[in-house]
């Protein structure tokens, strides 16, 4: 089955309450045709942790795929807004997530994309760079590395006798 043709049969049931499973939605939502998958994500912390019994079971949301779009656009038509288990639902067609590839810029900080280095960079030479720090760390300022290239003890002139 094509991605593309997935998504347009799974819904994306928002506002679920904590106490939703997914019984309960299934029982809810096959009166608009075949399901072929109910899911509901759980919380990003039950991962790695042992939940406590007052967290939540899941994050509020869910996802129900069926046999034929039809199926699922009666489902939207009849169901958002609709109440189940005391929480107004929210339903629509369930968009796929957005790829790392197709947002390449979207977590990575600004200094790494090239127009702001090459707008914000000076190159090493006008920017003090290395030659700058060795300077300070030997107690003088630099001018083209004149004290920069001297030996440890200040004798420039030993080498040029």
């Amino acid at each position: 089955m094509e991605e593309g043709t997935k998504s347009k049969k799974t819904v994306f049931v928002g506002g679920i309450s904590d106490d939703t499973d997914e019984t309960a939605l299934y029982e809810s939502f096959s009166t608009f045709g075949d399901i072929l998958e109910v899911q509901i994500p759980p919380p990003a912390t039950q991962h790695h942790q042992n939940p406590n019994p007052s967290a939540p079971k899941h994050r509020g949301f869910a996802f129900i795929t069926y046999t034929s779009t039809l199926d699922a656009q009666d489902a939207i038509d009849n169901m958002d807004m609709n109440e189940l288990k005391g929480r107004v639902l929210k339903v629509n067609l369930a968009r796929p997530m957005k790829t790392a590839a197709a947002n390449l810029t979207g977590n990575r900080a600004i200094w790494e994309t090239e127009e702001w280095l090459q707008a914000n960079v000076k190159p090493l030479a006008q920017s003090g760079g290395v030659q700058g720090r060795l300077a300070s760390s030997k107690g003088g300022e630099t001018e083209e590395g004149d004290k920069a290239d001297e030996g440890e003890d200040g004798d420039d002139d030993a080498m040029e006798e």
